[in-house]
């Protein structure tokens, strides 16, 4: 049987902060170090995460502490 690849699931800055449990300052400052997954411009103003790349490195920083 094929095994099924998910589908990727983008998140918004709202269920990001949930998530990670950070504030959206900090988000963007450890974006801009280049310390933090990067966001995806879908069109104009709208921007999401990619759900797989979150949880990535949210188990990274686990892995780390």
């Amino acid at each position: 049987m094929p095994k099924q690849v998910a589908a990727p699931r983008f998140l918004r800055l709202p269920e990001v902060r949930q998530m990670t449990g950070l504030g959206k300052s900090r988000i963007y400052r450890r974006m801009e170090e280049g310390t933090f997954t990067k966001q995806i411009q879908l069109c104009g103003r709208s921007v999401v995460w990619n759900e797989k790349d979150l949880t990535d490195w949210m188990d990274e920083q686990i892995k780390n502490s």
